[in-house]
């Protein structure tokens, strides 16, 4: 096995491992919550969504940062870190007493999270250059596929050890991944940058790389869509009229189905980007999205709803796999993991933002939430078609950050 395959195994394992450890216990929260005390539905509710928004926030903002010092240490130790923080953090939750001591835990986790675009920079990095794209998809199924099963884990795993002992099960897992990436994970050879001045390079130089705005504004896009659903999808189905025993289920099986498709996409992508440019596959990709969200917004039975979540999936996958490939062949490798903590923090701001849009839609139409999503991802198609540079992710391009 060559190098960069062992760290591909290393980066996905680890990958894999560590986002399934988190959605182990997130969707159990509430529950949670209200066994500290806390009876209000509504407290609960705010208590919930406070916690669980107080991490992606803070890495938000830390993204660049802690990219900018994995360019100088290199990735690997950043990982080690974010890793052994979630298993302090997730192991000091199973002991907390009050509902404000998961939400402190949360914010300190939030400093120290964000591995899950350390690992895109690791793969992308480790990789021949014609591997890129592979490598990054592989990396990203292993990040979808995680938390399609974590919850299935964590709902056999709770009634029987108890919530408390499931976060203690949630830190075994973040151990799991530490010593799988420790032991076989070996940092490529750093390259210097060409000129005088890649210890120097500002994050306005690298916000001015190719391509890279347009890539944030997409990813920013896609989050924003992609994660719409969870806040409204059991309610929509509701109001079509399925029967309230039937819902949790149906809901549950449209969330797998989006994960899985969306997983399918990650692999699509790096096959599909040896025939067409980024910018041809995230369009086409983005509208077939936006074409089957409509689909879905209008839609009353089951096997339309079923196939149009599916295909919005696969899109949204090949799109977003499509982005860091894109990204990946332009970035210089001194400031690669800077330049996907930037692309991260686009990501996490979608992430942060869109349960809050998606319920001031709802408020006055669950509907519109759909019709909205593929409307704005019509919008990101033609941004890219515009905008975009067409490059293959396979050619040779990284230039040089001047010190500004």
């Amino acid at each position: 096995m060559h190098d960069w395959q062992r760290n591909q195994v290393a980066v996905t394992a680890a990958a894999f491992v560590g986002f399934t450890g988190f959605t182990l216990v997130m969707p159990f929260l509430p529950l949670y919550i209200r066994q500290l005390g806390v009876t209000d539905v509504g407290e609960i509710a705010l208590w919930a969504g406070v916690t669980v928004g107080a991490t992606p926030a803070i890495t938000a903002l830390c993204a660049p940062f802690w990219g900018r010092v994995g360019d100088r240490l290199g990735n690997k130790l950043l990982v080690q870190r974010s890793l052994l923080s979630f298993i302090l953090v997730m192991g000091a939750m199973a002991y907390a007493t009050e509902a404000w001591h998961l939400f402190a835990l949360r914010v300190v986790q939030g400093f120290f999270a964000g591995y899950g675009p350390l690992t895109l920079s690791m793969a992308a990095l480790s990789a021949p250059r014609d591997k890129i794209a592979i490598a990054i998809g592989t990396v990203q199924t292993a990040q979808r596929m995680g938390p399609a099963l974590g919850p299935v884990i964590g709902g056999v795993l709770a009634p029987l050890v108890g919530l408390r002992n499931a976060f203690l099960a949630s830190a075994a897992l973040y151990a799991v991944a530490f010593i799988l990436l420790t032991l076989l994970y070996t940092e490529p050879a750093r390259e210097a940058a060409r000129g005088p001045a890649s210890a120097h390079a500002t994050f306005a130089s690298v916000l001015a790389l190719e391509n890279l705005l347009v890539l944030m504004f997409v990813l920013l896009g896609l989050q924003l869509v992609e994660r719409s659903f969870g806040p409204v999808l059991p309610l929509y189905l509701g109001q079509l009229g399925y029967r309230a025993d039937v819902v949790p289920l149906f809901a549950g099986a449209l969330f797998s189905v989006l994960a899985f498709s969306g997983a399918a996409g990650n692999q699509l992508a790096a096959r599909l980007l040896a025939r067409l440019s980024p910018r041809t596959l995230i369009a086409t990709s983005v509208l077939a999205s936006a074409a089957a969200l409509a689909a879905f917004s209008f839609a009353r039975t089951s096997w339309i709803l079923v196939s149009s979540m599916a295909i919005a999936g696969l899109g949204l996958g090949t799109s977003m796999t499509a982005v860091y490939a894109a990204a990946g062949a332009v970035i210089p490798r001194h400031v690669h993991a800077t330049a996907f903590g930037v692309l991260t923090s686009a990501s996490l701001i979608g992430v942060a933002a869109s349960p809050v849009l998606s319920g001031l839609v709802a408020a006055r139409s669950i509907r519109v939430v759909f019709i909205a999503g593929a409307a704005a991802l019509v919008a990101v198609a033609a941004v890219v078609r515009r905008l975009m540079v067409d490059r293959s992710p396979s050619v040779e391009s990284t230039p040089a950050i001047e010190e500004s």
